[in-house]
């Protein structure tokens, strides 16, 4: 009788069978992932895998973007009769009253949601030929980030094993390939399986099917129970030698020399419903899916999948001092770090890392945004759910995505903002007695846009402004005038209507917005007590000013909508201006000098203007300064000055440093990241794991060699010294414009720029400028 054998008996690894290349943009181990953590992430948008690599017993954990526990539910309070007398609490600064009537009027019902799920696991479990201490040598596991392809290699009492995952856009599928390379060798159990709500069974001779439905159990604070989302999952394999046999709820292989596995799933998940469709039939689909590649060969499916991956992948390209270190297994590499070593090119490797994650959770065949965790889950019941977190998660998710040239990945999101205008219309009338759209701190597939979790925290209505400002932004990296007119302006016209209804007169006559938070930040009154409810916090009045410039500018653009830009720049005059807090010459985090409950706070609402907005610039130089203070003060009352910070705080840190030109300090910071914040992976920890803070840095390294926010195209503006030489090909700036760079001891050299749109504006390096003016795919070089 066969039986399985564990790692731990002997473990001999050589990489006399490989050798390394230095030039790949590689993550690679000499040892199988012993956790989630270590596994290996890929992803086609829709659906994700995490790739453990592991010769016994193999584990390919995997999702798909709409499997999400819960159901739509009108969640909304009935507050808009209610809210004036909130508003004039605050305004008196009554603050006790006004969070005492708004604990009762606000709250929704539900106040929480359910969560993202993953979709179950893969596993392959081996049936060597038998000796009681079988040799597993030459082992090595990669990601390969230019194609897309997990693989493991390694030799089993002299048979050599090769085995690669990855997932196709153009198929629609999860593609498993294993192969020997001495014939007939490859025995092998596979299985489906999930930890609830679903059964798998034989789906003719040679594939599997997983079929469920969602079982929510009573819980009155997350919404309805009963049966809710259907799903399935469909397993193929084709082989050359030996069989493969479905048996009860696996597949048997016996005596293969390659085995092709492919998998894929399906809900009845509608994103233009926000809900589940009774008309999709998930097998259905599984099959449609499935049967596309039935006539395709593995060797073409991979052709294709690697050419469209390379189409959106190899874009940009960056090259920071030596790649020498790739030598070394990524997980090595964090270790020394960890230790105190600096190792620069493993920060391209986290940029290029982050394009990557970027388009496998946010891309066509998919059509749902990045969660907080893009795509790739193991739980049915995720750390904060891995929902949609809007007051700054997932903005943070596509700080990248027009700088580092993937703006396609932005249009799921672009989708759903426009689509959450239907039930965010409900959430502005029946919560805050005003038209136009709006959401608060969280959302959900489903359209969640009232408040959630609590009401101090979760009152957040002006997320919907700064979502919309996101759509603004993918118009001015593309200049797509049809975008702007069909899809960003209607979203940015309700969301600035919601504004106009919302904000109320303060005693000094400004414009505020009230019931209004700093991110899940809280004051200090003088006797003591805290609160986190207030009015006009400094955030969203950035915000506001931020759309309605953006609003006047696409009016003019459009050539429509003059009266109302007209009445937005009289309002946008009367918004109270950004203070310096007198105590601590730091940016005024609230209307008043208020004392901070927790000084080294996470968020820094504060420095919205500074980044990703560009109202705290050179030319306010008092608040450029002060930025500079607020940092350093969340800094010092950090624990520890480091770690104490979330992946994804850490992350923002590294833009504000940059937006400060100041690189050293930004490279700093992300030092910091890789020391105590990147899991062996490479994943973002927050901890626990979240995606954001991969984004983030891949958004703050783009920012650190390029920045085009103010009137000025700025070129490598907060180079570290430790970055002397090196290059950067197909970074995006505003204008639609791509930008290539080299630099020599810590001078640029040689720059390259083509505008894919007409470009005209001003080119700033080293305190000189040159203005420059370029057609539809005209190039031009300078050499300063």
């Amino acid at each position: 009788m066969r039986t399985l054998f564990c790692v731990s008996f002997l473990l001999l690894v050589s990489v006399s069978l490989f050798a390394q290349d230095s030039s790949k943009l590689e993550l690679w181990y000499k040892q199988p992932a012993a956790n989630w953590n270590e596994a290996l992430p890929v992803g086609n948008g829709r659906l994700g895998a995490m790739v453990f690599g592991n010769p016994v017993r193999e584990r390919i954990q995997l999702n798909e973007e709409s499997l999400w526990a819960g159901s739509p539910v009108e969640a909304n309070a009935d507050a808009a009769a209610q809210l004036p007398q909130i508003r004039k609490y605050l305004l008196d600064d009554s603050i006790q009253q006004a969070m005492d009537l708004a604990e009762k009027t606000l709250r929704s019902k539900p106040m929480r949601i359910r969560s993202y799920q993953s979709l179950g696991d893969l596993f392959i479990d081996y049936f060597p030929d038998a000796h009681a201490r079988p040799r597993l040598e030459n082992y090595v596991r990669k990601l390969d980030l230019e194609t897309g392809i997990a693989s493991s290699s390694y030799t089993i009492e002299g048979v050599r094993y090769h085995s690669e995952v990855f997932a196709s856009a153009p198929a629609n599928c999860i593609v498993i390939r294993i192969r020997t390379e001495q014939p007939n060798a490859l025995h092998a159990r596979i299985s489906l399986s999930r930890e609830q709500d679903a059964m798998v069974v034989p789906d003719g001779e040679k594939g599997l099917l997983m079929k469920g439905q969602i079982l929510d159990l009573p819980d009155a604070d997350a919404g309805p129970d009963g049966l809710h989302m259907k799903f399935a999952a469909k397993l193929t394999a084709m082989h050359s030698g030996g069989s493969v046999q479905s048996v009860n709820n696996s597949l048997y292989v016996k005596g293969v020399s390659e085995l092709v596995l492919y998998l894929t799933a399906a809900t009845d998940y509608n994103l233009l419903m926000l809900d589940m469709d009774p008309a999709i039939n998930p097998v259905q689909r599984c099959d449609e899916i499935l049967k596309s590649v039935a006539a395709v060969s593995y060797a073409a499916i991979k052709a294709a999948h690697i050419a469209d991956h390379a189409s959106f992948f190899n874009r940009v390209a960056l090259k920071i001092g030596s790649s020498v270190a790739r030598l070394t297994p990524t997980d090595e590499r964090i270790k020394k770090v960890k230790a105190g070593a600096e190792d620069i090119d493993l920060a391209v490797l986290q940029f290029q890392y982050g394009r990557y994650l970027l388009m496998g959770s946010s891309r066509k065949p998919g059509v749902l945004p990045a969660n907080l965790q893009g795509i790739w889950c193991k739980d049915i019941n995720a750390p904060w759910n891995s929902d949609f977190h809007t007051n700054i998660n997932i903005q943070m998710n596509y700080w990248p995505v027009e700088s580092a040239n993937l703006s396609e990945a932005f249009l799921p999101l672009s989708d759903f903002v426009d689509l959450l205008r239907k039930p965010g219309r409900i959430t502005a009338s029946k919560t805050f007695g005003s038209r136009g759209w709006t959401v608060n701190h969280l959302t959900n597939p489903f359209g969640r846009t009232a408040i959630a979790d609590g009401v101090s925290w979760g009152t957040y209505p002006i997320a919907g402004s700064w979502l919309s400002l996101h759509l603004w932004e993918h118009f001015l990296f593309t200049r797509d005038t049809a975008y702007l007119r069909e899809k960003a302006w209607p979203v940015m016209k309700e969301s600035a209507e919601f504004m106009q209804g919302f904000l109320i007169r303060d005693k000094q006559g400004n414009w505020v917005t009230a019931p209004s938070t700093s991110p899940e930040n809280a004051f200090k009154l003088p006797n003591g007590k805290v609160f986190g409810l207030t009015y006009g916090a400094t955030m969203d009045i950035q915000i506001v000013r931020a759309l309605f410039e953006a609003c006047r500018s696409a009016s003019t653009i459009l050539k429509t909508d003059k009266e109302f830009a007209r009445a937005l720049a009289a309002i946008e005059k009367e918004l109270p201006p950004v203070r310096v807090s007198k105590r601590y010459g730091i940016v005024q985090e609230w209307i008043h000098d208020y004392e901070e409950s927790e000084p080294g706070h996470r968020h820094m609402s504060q420095l919205f203007g500074l980044y990703p907005a560009s109202q705290i610039n050179r030319k306010t130089p008092e608040l450029f300064a002060a930025a500079r203070k607020t940092i350093e003060r969340r800094l010092e009352y950090a624990k520890g000055g480091t770690g104490s910070y979330t992946g994804w705080s850490k992350s923002w840190i590294i833009n504000f440093y940059a937006r400060l030109f100041d690189g050293d300090k930004a490279w700093s910071n992300l030092m910091d990241m890789q020391r105590y914040l990147t899991l062996p992976n490479l994943f973002d920890d927050h901890p626990p794991f979240q995606i954001d803070g991969n984004f983030g840095l891949t958004a703050g390294m783009t920012e650190m060699l390029l920045q085009s926010h103010t009137d000025t195209l700025q070129l490598l503006p907060a180079l570290p010294s430790v970055w002397p030489t090196g290059s950067v090909k197909g970074l995006k700036a505003r204008g639609n414009l791509i930008v290539d760079m080299e630099w020599s001891n810590g001078r640029l050299v040689e720059l390259k720029l083509k505008a894919a749109s007409g470009y005209a504006g001003v080119v700033e390096y080293g305190g000189r400028t040159k203005k420059i003016k370029l057609k539809k795919n005209e190039e031009t070089q300078w050499r300063p």
